[in-house]
């Protein structure tokens, strides 16, 4: 789908778990001092711990609209999408992982785990053989590998967040699975802070006053409405000159030149015939009049950041933000 770039591959609120905890707060404080009140105290954090344990068998839906009801935690896990990797081992999955894509490397005990092949289509034979209890894929997984992968009879749960609250509801998702609640909890009580933090800080930018942004991350690529790259612009306080189209695309240079960004971001770690993607960037004919380019506002980022809708999509938000509001984030 994406050349050039190898990155690219309800929830249960936070507020809700805050709200159980001042819950137990409140119930001690009506108990009184005293011997009552430690009781009252166990009872609740019992109480939050039990919720917070996968009740088995449990049933899940995923991006493709296919059911799986698991009996049990999987103690056998394959992760063919670097987002999903970093998200399962945010979880403190590690002893289960048994398998990542060739592209995955964060963390780095990601590098140690079998190889199963690509993100649009992995090794078939190295997933049968990894006999896993059920597959992840992602963004990036091709609609025929699930159907070729699922009719061999192996377990694949596919994913396609196009939001940050997508991401989020999948580590919701991948925690009930594995029994890892407390985990996705903490994960995503962090990541909305983080989104807080943002949205905060940017709050005060006047809507005429917001900054044109242009993003690309391979040569000539850039997103659209629709994708999770799209709303970190917007979230951070931006506006995506590349909106007026859907999801992920090739790029009109004129139109860029006429939009006139006041950023440009773009991914780091991109090389092509020996250029950067920035040089390649400032080479184009009449891309020198671009305001980004001539106030030296071509910004250059994390590539994984960028690119991966996983658990440091908020990081890369916070980044996206620093490099359109600079002043915001001293």
């Amino acid at each position: 789908m994406i050349k050039n770039w190898k990155a690219l591959t309800s929830l249960l609120s936070a507020a809700m778990l805050a709200l159980a905890l001042a819950g137990c707060g409140n119930t001690a404080t009506k108990e009184g001092a005293g011997s009552s009140q430690q009781p009252a105290q166990e009872q609740s954090q019992e109480q939050t711990q039990t919720d917070l344990k996968t009740q088995y068998p449990l049933t899940v839906t995923d991006a493709t609209g296919e059911s799986f009801t698991f009996e049990k935690a999987p103690t056998k896990i394959v992760s063919v999408s670097p987002a999903e990797t970093e998200s399962l081992f945010a979880l403190g999955l590690d002893n289960e992982i048994i398998g990542v894509s060739d592209y995955d490397d964060y963390p780095e005990a990601a590098k140690t785990k079998a190889k199963m092949g690509g993100i649009n289509k992995p090794n078939e034979e190295s997933v049968i053989a990894a006999d896993a209890d059920i597959v992840f894929g992602g963004i990036s997984l091709s609609e025929d590998a699930v159907k070729k992968l699922r009719d061999l009879g192996i377990t694949i749960f596919k994913t396609d967040p196009k939001s940050i609250d997508d991401v989020i509801n999948n580590i919701e998702t991948f925690g009930k699975i594995t029994d890892h609640q407390e985990q996705a909890q903490k994960l995503i009580t962090q990541m909305k802070q983080d989104v807080t933090d943002v949205t905060e800080a940017v709050k005060a930018v006047k809507p005429e006053e917001k900054k044109k942004v242009y993003i690309e991350f391979s040569p000539g690529w850039t997103v659209g409405k629709g994708e999770f790259m799209d709303e970190l612009i917007n979230v951070a306080g931006g506006i995506n000159i590349a909106a007026d189209k859907e999801s992920w695309y090739q790029i009109n240079e004129e139109n860029v030149i006429a939009s006139n960004p006041d950023v440009i971001l773009y991914a780091n770690d991109v090389v092509e015939d020996n250029k950067t993607l920035d040089q390649i960037i400032k080479a184009r004919s009449g891309w020198d009049q671009i305001t980004a380019v001539k106030n030296n506002a071509v910004i250059g980022l994390d590539a994984n950041l960028l690119s991966r809708p996983g658990p440091r999509v908020t990081q890369g938000l916070k980044d996206v933000a620093k490099a359109i509001y600079p002043d915001l984030f001293k």
